[in-house]
């Protein structure tokens, strides 16, 4: 269902007749693909009730919205592929939401409404009300005119759809209609990829259409969300007592026997951001003109002054500093300022240590009295203790290209250690960041970001094209968490404790939520059972079920709480926010009035509104530091990730290359837009399970030191 409702790539513009019945939107669309010499796609729902009509005598209703909606886009992605430069529609899947939601009580089925909202057009002409009604057997609204041009005008404001209202006589809206689009196609021409650009661009695995989507993005900007409330403990996050939590473990600790589990790690980061400092630190100072003390004062970096400060504990530094009394014979007769800089070069560099170079996962970050482990072995202790089925875990890792054969290197050189160690063994699987998931980068005046050579130059497009990844799993329940979020053997209770506590609060929803689909599927179900699920909904996930909901007949309230609950399901931990940068739990209110928990970036919320501003500071708790994932429905069949993103959360953040700033489109995170529409529970976690290592000094905390 969902493919034939997503749009399929296409090079040609699209513009599309929009608004209330009998305004002239069939004519128009006609005139104007015979004037173009291209085609237009007819009104599908017309023909469909059409029918209807005929066979049974009765008008459309809200199960008829999703077929029409089918039928629509099947023609207008048939039409595309023959159109000459433009396709002309008679209507889109917005104006179908727009219509179900008006005849009923707000309803929109949630496939309709995805790909009404992800669905993109060149430009809407919107039709005035100017011109008479005319009757037909299908048009019923001769007295709400006015109402219904605002409800199609909101429509397209809220969702920022570009748009030019037609008003005035029928050869009027043609010659407008005809300046518009010959102004859509100059700037095409103006813009447009050299036969150099599109062999690029189609060799990653991109089309041009997509490409310049991208660049609207640009011109866009940043969506700015609209944020009610900050979640908040007891409004939003839950926080369970000991003897609940203990509960839940052993609710997990009940189940897990059954199950296929994983634990999925976005390793794909390089750790040049980790030693950012350090890298300005080798190219900027000099010990014959200042001192360290006085360079580290004029730099006010902390996190420098504590690398410094503690470089001897650094799980690399005895390695760093053999490496330089190897290479330099005379160090002891240099400065301890000229020794602090050579050791800092050979850790760096790849005459040395070569640590900025490395996978994030593969750089050592603790020291124990028999080894140095990296990040990448110990998130392989972790998933020992609450992962392990049979002495087996299974464990997924992202990477880049070219560094799968380093990981697997590493594997084997620690695996009969660490199998002997935990008494597990280990299942570890790979895959790459999909080069077709990249994204164009654009310089400040959003124009295409090139290369010295002139390339076009795109980049890996964040967190969120793991959706990907994550998508292509097959395990029943699967466990995320970032490669440089973990801790020393001794610390890990709180870790390993918490995360079964979330497992089991996955579980225990999941089987609730499987229980109420199951009795919501025989049809016969009482207003108070109705009632008892649309509370648990709402207690559950802090969704606000629609004001129509009583309104509804006993059919359609069935109909909704299905779709509520029938989604991908996540439990994530939360820790208060001590200052880390990142974003936070919300209640935001979506552009159809929708409610519910999101993770939001701070650059996405509109600091010039003091409403808005003041939710942002009451906010309490961090990103989640862990999330469990249920992505297999009661049938045990697997949801289809792509059609939970919402595509209009892509981020825009701010870069450099080649000293050269740049601003690059970071699709939907992987925990925020990339699951914007699944089933969402936050859960208060201690601060002790969020150990993150976002610079080289954080390996100097106490979560990373084994003495």
């Amino acid at each position: 269902m969902a493919e034939t409702l997503a749009q399929r790539p296409t090079s040609v513009l699209k513009a599309v007749f929009f608004g209330p019945e009998s305004t002239g939107k069939t004519t128009l669309a006609q005139m104007l693909a015979e004037h173009f010499n291209t085609l237009w796609v007819e009104e599908y729902m017309r023909e469909y009730l059409q029918e209807k009509w005929n066979l049974e005598q009765k008008v459309c209703e809200p199960k008829d919205m999703l077929p029409i909606a089918c039928g629509q886009m099947q023609r207008e992605n048939e039409l595309a592929e023959k159109a000459n430069r433009i396709l002309f529609c008679d209507t889109d899947l917005l104006e179908l939401k727009v219509y179900s939601e008006a005849y009923y009580n707000g309803f929109c089925d949630p496939q309709l409404l995805k790909h009404a909202l992800n669905n993109r057009y060149d430009l809407y002409f919107l039709m005035y009300i100017d011109v008479p009604w005319t009757p037909d057997d299908l048009r019923d609204k001769p007295f709400d005119r006015i109402g219904m041009f605002k409800r199609f005008e909101e429509a397209l404001i809220l969702t920022g759809k570009p748009y030019v209202v037609l008003k005035g006589d029928l050869e009027e809206r043609f010659q407008t209609v005809v300046s518009e689009i010959n102004k859509l196609l100059k700037k095409r021409i103006d813009v447009g990829f050299s036969e150099i650009d599109i062999l690029q661009i189609e060799e990653n695995g991109l089309s041009s259409k997509e490409v310049e989507r991208q660049l609207k993005l640009f011109e866009r900007g940043n969506v700015k969300v609209d944020i009610q409330r900050a979640a908040t403990p007891g409004n939003g996050i839950f926080v369970y007592s000991e003897k609940e939590k203990k509960d839940f473990i052993a609710l997990y600790e009940n189940k897990i026997s059954q199950l296929n589990l994983l634990k999925f790690i976005p390793a794909s980061g390089a750790a040049t951001r980790m030693f950012k400092a350090l890298h300005n630190f080798t190219d900027e100072f000099d010990p014959e003109q200042e001192s360290l003390r006085n360079y580290l004062d004029r730099k006010e970096d902390p996190s420098l002054q504590r690398f410094f400060e503690g470089i001897e504990s650094l799980p690399f530094y005895d390695r760093a500093f053999e490496l330089v009394r190897e290479k330099y014979s005379s160090l002891d007769d240099k400065s301890k300022d000229e020794q602090h800089l050579l050791l800092v070069k050979t850790m760096l560099y790849e005459d040395g240590l070569n640590l900025s170079n490395l996978p994030k996962g593969l750089v050592p970050f603790h020291k124990y009295e028999d080894r140095i482990a990296t990040a990448f072995e110990e998130h392989l202790y972790g998933a020992s203790k609450y992962l392990s089925v049979n002495g087996l875990a299974k464990v997924h890792f992202t990477v880049a290209h070219g560094d799968k054969d380093k990981f697997k290197n590493e594997f084997e050189t620690i695996k009969e250690r660490v199998e002997k160690a935990t008494n597990t063994k280990f299942e570890i699987t790979y895959s790459y960041q999909d080069p077709k998931t990249d994204t164009i980068a654009v310089d400040e005046d959003n124009e295409p970001f090139r290369d010295e050579e002139g390339h076009i130059f795109f980049r890996p497009g964040g967190h969120g094209a793991l959706i990907e990844n994550l998508n292509n799993q097959e395990a029943e329940l699967i466990f995320i968490k970032n490669i440089d979020n973990v801790v020393v053997e001794k610390r890990l209770g709180d870790v390993v404790e918490y995360k079964k506590m979330l497992g089991g609060k996955l579980l225990q929803l999941q089987e609730q939520i499987f229980t109420y689909l199951n009795q919501l599927d025989t049809g016969n179900n009482s207003e108070t059972k109705l009632d008892e699920i649309a509370r648990f909904i709402e207690k559950e996930f802090s969704v606000e079920i629609t004001s129509s909901f009583n309104k509804f007949t006993g059919e359609e309230k069935t109909q909704y709480l299905c779709r509520k609950l029938d989604k991908p399901l996540r439990v994530c931990g939360m820790v208060k926010n001590e200052g880390e940068p990142g974003g936070g739990p919300f209640l935001v209110k979506d552009e159809t009035g929708e409610v519910s928990l999101q993770i939001i970036e701070g650059a996405q919320i509109d600091k010039d509104s003091m409403e808005q501003l003041k939710i942002l500071n009451n906010s309490t708790h961090f990103n989640p530091v862990d999330i469990v994932c249920g992505i297999y429905n009661r049938k045990g069949e697997k949801y289809d990730l792509h059609q939970y993103v919402d595509e209009r959360m892509s981020f825009i953040a701010h870069k450099t290359k080649d000293g050269r700033p740049l601003k690059a489109l970071e699709r939907p995170g992987l925990w925020n837009g990339g699951m914007a529409f699944w089933n969402t529970v936050f859960v208060e976690v201690p601060v002790s399970t969020f150990n993150p290592v976002k610079t080289v000094a954080d390996l100097l905390k106490p979560s990373h030191r084994t003495e």
